[in-house]
């Protein structure tokens, strides 16, 4: 079982404990003691497994000052609830034990259920009629307004964070949290017939900003477009995951980033290997875009970002005007394009883009 359960279950058994005076200990049917409030309960090994041999066994065992109860799952004995003490009421505290244990499995399969459908779905691992049939077996609405959001931690162990999620959006809501990969945490969330992509946003500047907050982790949060059918939910699973590929490549200091504001960034994504290869060499005349240094290529970025501007870039670069034009008229001497002239800016703006989306692409081999 999960840690969750885990944690849960142990939580449980010291309920008991409290509740009704006796101590508690849980044993699978190896014979192996899980969880227990007293270290001496370890001692019943040989009445534990006596009991689970015996099939003629009721599913309970009252002994001196120790009793038994049988723990199933789906009609299979799965556990053995013991309890151990000198008080009055031994039978009636492991019938409710067991049930109480009973039910929390349950509820796990089912969310484990629901986890591993969400997962497929995700991934275009069912067919259109599994979809409908296992969702409607699972209570899951299919005619639902729903957004992904993708969370990438900067550091893939952080589990706090997927912790945290899932404390957030619970399963009973209609939101689903899960993960396909170690690096990433997902999130289907349900929205509001009046939920449109300001909400989604808001949401997700809460997200990032509670975890940075609480959580203290630093992480990058994507989402895909709004879907109205359960069938599509992955289609805004691949909008999201493509919005933090885009953004790793090409807005590296966003950490939000959404599937419909990704401007010409999502359009190189798009674009054959075969057709950037052709542009760049057509761009660069044969040559690789390691051929600018750092400062000939900060000096541009600057320029760019200064809408052509000579004076203004000169002045925040603090260089000397005829020293940016210097290094300028140094990329027009490398590639033929003056970068003073709008047109031929973007052509070289659009370049780099394009370069730093092939080395995206290698790196990834």
């Amino acid at each position: 079982k999960p840690s969750s359960a885990a944690s849960d279950v142990y939580k449980r058994q010291q309920d008991i404990r409290e509740i009704t005076g006796f101590d508690c200990a849980i044993w699978d049917m190896q014979g192996l003691c899980l969880v227990r409030t007293n270290e001496n309960l370890t001692e019943y090994e040989l009445q534990i497994q006596d009991f689970r041999d015996d099939e003629e066994e009721p599913d309970e065992m009252i002994l001196d000052e120790m009793g038994m109860f049988r723990i199933y799952e789906d009609s299979d004995p799965t556990y053995i609830l013991m309890l151990k003490g000198n008080a009055d009421g031994m039978e009636l505290a492991g019938r409710m034990g067991a049930s109480q244990l009973r039910n929390l499995l349950y509820a796990y399969k089912e969310r484990m259920d629901k986890n591993r459908f969400i997962q497929n779905l995700l991934l275009d691992n069912l067919l259109l009629v599994d979809i409908y049939n296992q969702a409607k077996k699972l209570g899951i609405t299919v005619e639902q307004r729903r957004v992904v959001y993708l969370v990438e931690p900067k550091n893939p162990e952080d589990t706090i964070v997927l912790d945290m999620i899932r404390g957030i959006y619970a399963s009973g809501t209609g939101d689903f949290v899960t993960a396909v990969d170690e690096g990433h945490i997902i999130l289907v969330k349900s929205l509001d017939t009046t939920d449109g992509y300001d909400s989604i946003r808001s949401t997700a500047e809460m997200l990032v900003g509670a975890i940075n907050t609480e959580a203290m982790v630093n992480v990058r949060l994507s989402f895909g477009t709004i879907v109205s059918e359960l069938k599509d939910v992955s289609q805004s699973y691949k909008e999201a995951s493509m919005a933090l590929d885009v953004g790793r490549i090409f807005y590296p200091e966003r950490n939000i980033l959404s599937y419909r504001e990704l401007g010409i960034g999502r359009l190189i994504h798009q674009l054959p290997v075969s057709l950037c290869e052709m542009f760049l060499e057509e761009v660069f005349a044969g040559n690789a875009v390691d051929q600018f240094d750092e400062e000939t290529l900060s000096t541009v970025d600057k320029f760019f970002e200064n809408s052509l501007n000579i004076s203004e870039t000169a002045r925040q670069l603090f260089v000397h005007r005829n020293t940016l034009v210097y290094r300028l008229e140094k990329i027009q001497k490398q590639t033929g394009l003056d970068v003073r002239i709008f047109e031929d800016a973007l052509t070289f703006k659009i370049a780099l883009m394009v370069a730093d989306h092939m080395k995206f692409i290698e790196n990834r081999k």
